[in-house]
């Protein structure tokens, strides 16, 4: 006689609908021994402003460009960035193995504050707020370049997702082509889209709602929750309640909203191991191209690497690399985890 299915301690399979992919849940494995590598936790007790910083107020950066005596947030074009914002004359037809093709774009850094201590957590929700201002503001400033086709808003926290600088600062990558994995989610929402005249995310947060076993946390417009087809342990997404294409559309209310739920996701994240919890983040949105995107519906994804503690992170390797993302906690219990604590950060408890 045949077990009977159950979700929460047999290996099965989930599908993304927004990337058209799977993931191989594996529930019993939680409970493993590690005796692998243990990342070392990094000093939370930075100085308000530190001299060696090339991102503080009125310091000199590696390029030799002095930052302004700022407060709040500061903008500047990357002096490294992966872009260049030049055009490059391109005849040669390529095609076969060797086809490429010439990019351009600019990058930029967001510093979200003058005070070299803080993450976005430990903010006001002012302070925030004025962070989502000028990404709005970036946003609207960039889309308006006839040679910017996608904006990509994002930040790295922390030295183990490969942040070079403490400082509270994101990047803003913007760039001619649109790029594969925002190519690839279009192509699943403007599909669904067609056939059913809403967004998938739409549908999908509704169910979700309805559900509530993934809900993390919720305002008047947004919601943060734990993906069903989650791949990191403590994976996250923050979808618009009402359909946004993108931060342009966002009313003063909105950003407000938008700002409080950063505080309060980011907030529990810290307060899980109570550390300051690294992920890399990004927004994705409707493209830049001037075409009608009504298939898009705005999005920010939280992808922490943190498994069992502040020193065991989760590796993408082997299976993962080979066959297809796997995790061994449901997304249901992580969604309960995270749910459950505190957006009091524990520094202030």
């Amino acid at each position: 006689m045949n077990t009977l299915f159950d979700p929460k301690k047999h290996p099965h399979r989930r599908y993304n609908p927004l990337l058209d992919e799977w993931i191989l849940v594996s529930p019993q494995r939680a409970n493993r021994p590690w005796q692998g590598q243990r990342e070392e936790t990094a000093e939370e007790n930075r100085p308000e402003y530190d001299p060696d910083c090339y991102l503080c107020s009125g310091n000199i950066r590696a390029n030799g460009d002095r930052n302004p005596e700022y407060k709040g947030t500061y903008v500047f074009n990357n002096d490294f960035g992966a872009l260049l914002n030049e055009e490059v004359d391109f005849s040669e037809q390529q095609s076969g193995f060797f086809t490429l093709l010439p990019e351009r774009g600019i990058n930029r850094v967001v510093c979200f504050s003058e005070n070299h201590s803080l993450t976005l957590p430990e903010m006001s929700l002012e302070h925030i707020k004025n962070v989502v201002d000028v990404w709005q503001e970036q946003f609207n400033e960039l889309a308006a370049l006839d040679h910017i086709n996608y904006v990509q808003i994002f930040e790295n926290k922390g030295s183990i997702m490969g942040c070079s600088n403490p400082h509270p600062h994101g990047q803003i990558w913007a760039q001619l082509s649109i790029p594969a994995m925002v190519q690839k989610t279009q192509d699943q929402l403007k599909s669904y889209f067609e056939k059913n005249k809403r967004t998938l995310l739409e549908d999908y947060l509704e169910q979700e709602i309805t559900a509530g076993e993934r809900i993390v946390t919720e305002n008047e417009h947004f919601a943060a929750l734990v993906p069903f087809w989650a791949s990191w342990p403590y994976e996250t997404m923050i979808v618009s309640k009402q359909k946004r294409e993108n931060i342009a559309e966002f009313s003063e209310a909105e950003k407000e909203s938008f700002a409080a739920v950063l505080k309060d996701l980011t907030t529990i994240y810290d307060n899980l191991f109570e550390t300051s919890f690294p992920y890399s983040a990004g927004i994705h949105q409707s493209p830049t191209d001037g075409k009608e995107h009504p298939e898009w519906h705005f999005h920010m994804h939280f992808y922490p690497p943190l498994l069992r503690s502040a020193e065991v992170k989760k590796f993408m390797v082997g299976y993962e690399m080979l066959a297809e993302p796997q995790r061994d906690i449901t997304p249901e219990q992580s969604a309960a985890i995270l749910r459950n604590l505190s957006t009091i950060h524990y520094k202030k408890k």
